[in-house]
């Protein structure tokens, strides 16, 4: 090594050299020449160059190819030759003993002009060291000589003059003609990088792929590979490198499985470059494996940093700086997670296999917790690309992953919260996926879309959201309910949340007023809401839009057709709400409220007048008006003036329309005597009073009769119609002025309705048709009125009043079963509306029960006659079992006929007739549950006096409270409707209730927790005593049948509904997370494990409520309220340690499976709803229970021989619930869930370890043998969907086994010769029995399992010669061989061939028209003789094999 000189030399002139050359300015100042007489200065100077000192670059005369010709010319001929070349060398060196001299070598050359000034940017020209190293004998002492000086400036960083002396040394060997001896370079480089610094090493890895030739790549890269494991410093250039070098696909591989091991520990900014190697030249093969592995190694929630730790390393690193930005950590680290992203959308752009595999890596997810931000940014970049398949895949992914419950709200919020900067690029993506999302008919789909639009909305910027307004308003004018709904809702929250930023596009919500004929009522109220928001809200801004909407509601009002009429009505309110709403100063001014201005005030009660004498002339109309204005004097912050107008007249009206004094004798001529019912107060009917409802009703149905004539002058029509909105409106003016005091209206709560006496009922077929329709009205408007007086004083905190509203719930439930058995005797009766604000035509009958029972039962009849038709003539015992369940149906038939309609018709389809129950009424379920045990136990006197529920008035209020919970947290079936048709509104009866948030809904649900844990354990006590007492036999002689009943449906409800509760989507939001704490912590209290109140984690939440609810499993009365608590348990247990409850639910759910369901009734539970629940049950065990497969043996293996040795109407001993009638349900479960298991299975590798093929090998042993029993007990179950069901899976089987078995087959082969024949001996008898089956569908000639015959065969035949290439791969090609296989129906016997029949004229017609294809597929048939001999055991599995392939299904 050399001695190092001073870097200090002449800085100046360098400087100022360096300056002028980068100006490209021409040399002023004439060059001073180096006499250099050395041998070394000669032979340059007559090749052509000219050595210059100082500062100055030396100069070329020559083209740079000649001087090399002429140097390698000076040196061959010259006298002393070769030893010239040493001499050379050592001039060389000695000349570059001095570092400025040294650095001119490092330099370019000037080009010598004509002129004789030389010029560096005339032409670029190398540097005289570069030129050196082009000839061959001087390239490889010139490679050690810079070696050797390269120590020199190794730790000195670039000088002054901005040059950095290593990088410019090993810039001389890039792309050098050639290289003499590349190992030795290549050598040395590696050994300079391990003594080099950081910034030397990166140099120099960096410029390796620009140094070394192809033939060193491989050598290198694993040098490389090697020191990336101990220095993740260099990680970048290194990758930088290896993506740069030609590498083996081996190596490649090898050297990315490296990478990959150290992602996680990767700095963030060189997360790109490694991400881009790892998706560096993937083969389809292993893509998908490459993918998955890096998807589940790649944190970017780790790349946001939460706002504290920012600010804190922000302080950190800012110190001594002086207030450095809080944002630049966040900002830098998003740039990484934007080059990331480019990274992945480049690989995915040009690489179809790396796209496929994304989709199918996040496919391949079936956990919720298991899904990460990258997943949804990865969907955004395919949705990107300008490829349709990976758009196409990209959005039906995230479709069936929002759909199933995998990606959630919370996963797009922290990726918008995380990664707005980076997702902004994505836009165009975004909102096309946010309307694909929209349109989509499922509800869980729909509310993803909607969070997208509004997370774009809030969080970009404004191009963005004038975009995402435009597509909201297109789909609010699609004329698709659910688009509409859902767009109108993001709409009102955007104004809600953020006002200003809406209110810059009003102007295109405006357009949607042209549309409100598409629109049902509860649309038209949130558009006048969102729009009137907009134009009244932010004083003079949103005044252009208020004359327009003026105009229209006036045009509304003044119509006479209903539709549009009402359309006025609503908008008219809403505007009142927002223009009457209360203004409060500003903070510190004044605790009052503002005044309304006097002219807001003017228009305001003139805008209520108009709609007040616009409508009172009907009374839909009328009844509409009031119950929109009650909503708004419930729900707006309406001025006191306003509010003080309203309810100015309301009580007088009310009682001058409504109320009457109760007399001795009620004068008058009705369809029904009159007389006063349900009256609360006896003591007090001396001058009480009463709800005139019969004479009012019957007085307006002559009135609606006389219609005809014109409405008389100004007179208001009363009709009963609008008793129940106008009781809404007086009793919500009275709270409002009394602070929820009702003491001015109490005695409506006690008061009689003037009815008729019901004993009428029992003569319902003297009467006449007018006389039944008007006794059903009068009972519908009762049970109205008494709904709405419950709404009005449910809160009451009085003991007398909550002992009569009570009463009144007994009222609505007596009154009820009376309308039901009313409605049986009145075919073709349609009831007055209840709920206006909805599309239900006046007139429109609901369905019927009767009449549709024949038509369906002569369905039902037609169909089994079509199935017996296609039937064999073999007839399984699964179609004995069910043809013997009809026949004893139709026995019972005309009996049940007989009881239903004593009984009358259910009410469920004439809910949208009866007034909406507001939700605080279910405050009432506080109130203790009164059962006939409970009377019998305790003292008569005693219980009567405190204030409970009976039975019959909890189930009421559990229904109502379900159907909530189903419409607000469950997110209701979001069907299409067609474009302009107007449909019953599915909204009906749930207005108030729109009215409140999900979040407000699961609240008030919580707030009742206690009480439904009350309940729940008091019916749990109802059952525990019923069995302890009958010794468990449910169908004993003491049961009472109607109470069993009523507390079995009170089970089931409360089950459903802490089920609906807990599986609100809404509890994975972070903002939600406290309120699934607290519900959790009233379940885990309910065991009084522990009295301290210490804070539990939410782990110990989970594990107490999970033990409580587990307690009830003892106590099931049927299959239902199971598979309810089951459902809850999961869910329960999802919001902890999967693991922990997997093996308990597996275990309840298979009990449940091993129990016998008996109804009271003594028989067993059966029907469509009992199979879908006892699949609901098995899918469960099998998904939860550790070992699937074993599970699957058992049922197969023992259940399914249990049932076929037992009698017509017997059962599995070890699964009772496994009957003839439920035996498609198991099989049908059995079979996807063991062609899903199989799949899972890790597909065979060459680098598999002997242990790992061998228990792979035992998995597939027991997934085939689960399989072969499956498919022979088609040989006795042999109906129509049991041969569909084997046909459909048994195709999907024999292609996973394709796909996963055989390379495990292939490299296991010589290893386990003995366990691969096995397992192809069982398989290969299962694939002749699936053969046998194709030849059964065929004769039978049934399209529906024909369809599956062609895709089964081609799957058959792809099997037969993959095991041919497996026998090849391991050189027993010998062992095949390929014999005809005969068809053969499912009993074995053969099918006659066309040519048979041939010489048989005359046998059958049916036989005789075989189709040719049979002949002709004989001979494609690639199958084996069964009986005959092959060398060795695996011939015969290889023939066996054979046969497989001939089959056909699916």
């Amino acid at each position: 090594m050399k001695k190092r000189r001073s870097s200090t030399d002449n800085k100046d002139d360098t400087s100022k050299q360096k300056k002028s050359r980068i100006g490209g300015q021409k040399q002023k100042k004439p060059c001073v020449l180096e006499e250099d007489d050395s041998v070394f200065g000669q032979l340059l100077r007559a090749a052509g160059v000219s050595l210059r000192q100082g500062s100055m670059p030396n100069e070329i005369a020559v083209d740079q190819t000649v001087f090399q010709m002429r140097l390698r010319k000076g040196l061959r001929k010259h006298p002393r030759y070769p030893n010239i070349v040493q001499e050379f060398i050592t001039g060389l060196e000695s000349y570059m003993e001095d570092q400025e001299k040294f650095k001119n070598c490092l330099l370019p050359c000037a080009l010598l002009s004509a002129e004789g000034e030389s010029s560096a940017v005339n032409s670029y020209q190398e540097s005289l060291i570069k030129l050196l190293l082009g000839i061959e004998m001087l390239q490889s002492p010139v490679i050690n000589t810079l070696f050797e000086k390269l120590p020199e400036f190794m730790f000195e960083g670039a000088g002054e003059d901005g040059l950095n002396i290593p990088r410019i040394i090993i810039n001389q060997f890039k792309w050098l003609d050639r290289v003499m001896d590349s190992k030795d370079l290549a050598s040395k480089l590696m050994q300079l990088v391990a003594v080099a610094p950081v910034e030397i090493q990166r140099d120099i890895i960096t410029s390796l792929p620009e140094i070394l030739e192809d033939t060193q790549h491989n050598d290198i890269a694993k040098e490389l590979n090697s020191l990336l494991q101990k220095n993740t410093q260099l990680t970048v250039p290194i990758l930088d490198a290896l993506s740069s070098l030609n590498l083996s696909s081996d190596l490649l591989a090898e050297v990315r499985q490296a990478v990959m091991a150290t992602l996680s520990a990767v700095e963030l900014e060189d997360l790109p470059v490694v991400v881009k190697f790892i998706l560096h030249a993937i083969s389809g093969a292993e893509a998908v494996e490459v993918v998955s592995d890096l998807r589940k190694k790649l944190e970017l929630e780790s790349c946001v940093l939460p706002p504290m730790l920012q600010a804190s390393q922000s302080r950190v690193k800012s110190r001594g700086k002086g207030g450095s930005s809080l944002n630049s950590a966040a900002s830098s680290s998003q740039d990484c997670v934007s080059l990331v992203l480019d990274a992945i959308k480049s690989a995915v752009r040009f690489q179809k296999a790396i796209s496929e595999a994304w989709i199918k890596a996040i496919e391949n997810i079936d956990s919720v917790a298991e899904h990460k931000v990258i997943d949804l940014l990865v969907l955004f970049i395919l949705h990107t690309t300008n490829s349709n398949h990976s758009r196409r895949g990209a959005e039906r992914v995230l479709r069936n992953k929002v759909r199933g419950g995998h990606i959630r709200e919370s996963l797009l919020q922290a990726a918008f919260r995380g990664h707005t900067t980076v997702i902004r690029a994505y836009f165009p993506s975004i909102i096309s996926l946010a309307q694909s999302l929209l349109r989509s008919p499922d509800p869980s789909v729909v509310t993803f879309g909607s969070q997208m639009y509004k997370h774009t909305f809030t969080s970009f910027d404004p191009y963005c959201q004038q975009e995402v307004v435009g597509s909201l308003v297109t789909h609010v004018c699609s004329g698709y309910a659910g688009e509409v709904d859902v767009s109108l809702e993001v709409l009102s929250e955007l104004v809600t949340q953020s006002p200003a930023d809406m209110a810059l596009y009003a102007v295109f919500v405006k357009g949607i007023l042209d549309y409100m004929d598409n629109l049902t009522p509860s649309q038209i109220r949130k558009l006048f809401y969102i729009l009137s928001t907009l134009a009244f809200s932010r004083g003079t801004e949103g005044s252009h839009i208020q004359d327009d909407m003026h105009i229209v509601i006036r045009k509304q009002l003044s119509s006479t057709v209903s539709k549009y009429k009402r359309i006025g009505i609503i908008g008219a309110v809403m505007v009142v709400g927002s223009m009457g709403t209360r203004r409060s100063k500003p903070e510190g001014v004044s605790s009052e409220d503002v005044p309304l201005p006097k002219e807001t005030y003017r228009q305001v009660t003139a805008l209520l007048g108009l709609v007040r004498s616009c409508s009172e002339c009907s009374p839909e109309a009328a009844a509409l008006y009031y119950d929109e204005l009650a909503n708004l004097v419930q729900t707006g912050d309406l001025d006191p003036q306003v509010h003080e107008w309203i309810g100015m007249s309301v009580l007088e009206d009310f009682q001058e329309d409504f109320v009457v004094d109760l007399g001795s004798e009620i004068k008058g001529t009705f369809p029904l005597p009159a007389k006063a019912m349900y009256n609360l107060d006896e003591e007090e009917s001396q001058g009480g009073i009463a709800i005139n409802l019969l004479p009012l009703l019957a007085e307006d149905l002559q009135k609606g009769a006389q219609l005809s004539r014109p409405a008389q002058g100004d007179k208001r029509r009363v009709s009963p119609l609008c008793l129940g909105s106008f009781f809404r409106l007086l009793r919500l003016c009275q709270e409002e002025q009394n602070q929820g005091d009702l003491v001015e209206i109490d005695a409506l709560l006690g008061c009689p309705l003037i009815v008729t006496d019901l004993d009428v009922v029992e003569k319902m077929d003297c009467l006449s048709k007018p006389e039944k329709e008007f006794l059903c009205t009068l009972l519908f408007h009762a049970i109205n009125w008494i709904r709405e007086v419950v709404n009005a004083f449910c809160r009451q905190q009085d003991p007398e009043m909550k002992s009569k509203v009570m009463i009144r719930l007994q009222n609505i439930t007596y009154l009820q079963s009376v309308l039901e058995r009313c409605l049986a005797a009145t075919p073709a009766y349609a009831p007055p509306l209840a709920n206006f604000d909805c599309e239900t035509a006046e007139g429109a009958v609901p369905a019927s029960a009767a009449p549709p029972a024949k038509k369906e039962k002569k369905g039902r009849a037609g169909q089994k006659r079509k199935v017996d038709k296609n039937s064999s003539g073999d007839s399984s015992q699964l179609e004995e079992g069910a043809e013997a369940e009809e026949s004893q149906q139709e026995k019972e038939s005309p009996e049940k006929e007989k009881e239903e309609g004593k009984a009358g018709v259910s009410l469920v389809s004439y809910r949208p007739y009866f007034r909406e129950l507001d939700i605080d009424v279910l405050s009432v379920l506080q109130c203790g549950l009164l059962t006939r045990s409970l009377l019998d136990s305790e003292d008569h006197t005693k219980v009567s006096e405190v204030v409970q529920l009976g039975p019959s008035e909890l189930v009421f209020l559990l229904e109502d409270l379900s159907r909530k919970l189903e419409f607000s947290l469950a997110a209701s079936n979001a069907k299409r409707m067609p474009f302009l048709k107007v449909k019953a509104d599915k909204n009906v009866g749930f207005s108030h209730l729109q009215q409140k948030s999900p979040s407000e809904i699961a609240s008030c649900c919580i707030q009742l927790l206690p009480a439904l844990c009350n309940h729940l354990e008091n019916t749990h006590n109802f059952f525990q005593v019923l069995l302890l007492e009958n010794n468990g036999v449910v169908d004993a002689p003491g049961v009472e049948m109607k109470e069993y009943q009523l507390m079995s449906t009170c089970y089931q409800l409360l089950l459903h509904i802490l089920l609906t509760t807990f599986s609100w989507s809404g509890f994975s939001q972070h903002e939600n997370r406290k309120l699934l704490k607290s519900a959790l912590a009233i379940l885990a209290g309910r065991l009084k494990e522990k009295e301290n109140e210490v804070d539990l984690g939410m782990e110990e939440l989970v594990r107490q409520s999970f033990g409580y609810l587990l307690n009830f499993h003892s106590t099931m009365p049927g299959c239902s309220p199971a598979l309810s608590l089951t459902q809850l348990l999961i869910v329960v247990a999802d919001q902890g340690p999967d693991s922990q409850y997997r093996e308990k639910i597996a275990s309840l759910s298979r009990g449940f499976l091993c129990q016998e369901w008996i109804l009271p009734s003594g028989e067993r539970e059966k029907g469509n709803k009992h199979n879908e629940m006892l699949q609901s049950l098995l899918s469960i065990y099998l998904e939860h229970t550790d070992d699937v497969l074993k599970a699957i043996e058992e049922i197969a293996g023992v259940g399914f021989p249990e049932l076929i040795s037992t009698t017509k109407d017997g059962c599995s001993r070890t699964f009772p619930t496994l009957t003839r009638q439920t035996f498609l349900v198991f099989y049908r479960v059995v079979m996807g869930v063991l062609e899903k298991s199989v799949r899972r299975i890790a597909a065979g590798k060459q680098m598999d370890s002997s242990e790992a093929q061998s228990e792979k090998l035992l998995t597939w042993n027991l997934a085939v043998r689960d399989f072969h029993i499956l498919v022979n007990l088609v040989k006795v179950f042999d109906s129509r969907p049991v041969l569909g069901v084997c046909l459909r899976y048994g195709r999907l089987f024999v292609e996973a086994f394709l796909k996963l078995a055989m390379p495990l087959l292939d490299y296991s082969f010589k290893k386990h010769k003995e366990d691969v024949q096995s397992l192809l001996k069982t398989f290969q008898q299962s694939t002749r029995q699936l053969h046998y089956m194709c030849g059964h569908t065929k004769i039978r000639q049934d399209t529906g399992l024909t369809n599956h015959v062609p895709l089964l065969k081609k799957t058959l035949e792809q099997f037969v010669y993959r095991v041919k290439a497996m026998l090849i791969l391991n050189n027993c090609q010998e062992a095949f061989w390929v014999g005809n296989l005969k068809n053969r129906n499912l009993k074995g016997e053969e099918i006659l061939s066309q040519q048979t029949e041939d010489s048989e004229k005359g046998e059958d017609d049916e036989a005789s028209q075989l189709p040719e294809e049979e002949s002709e597929r004989e001979d494609e048939d690639n199958e084996d003789k069964s009986d005959s001999e092959v060398r060795n055991g695996v011939q015969e599995e290889e023939v066996e094999e054979d046969e497989e392939s001939t089959d056909d299904s699916d």
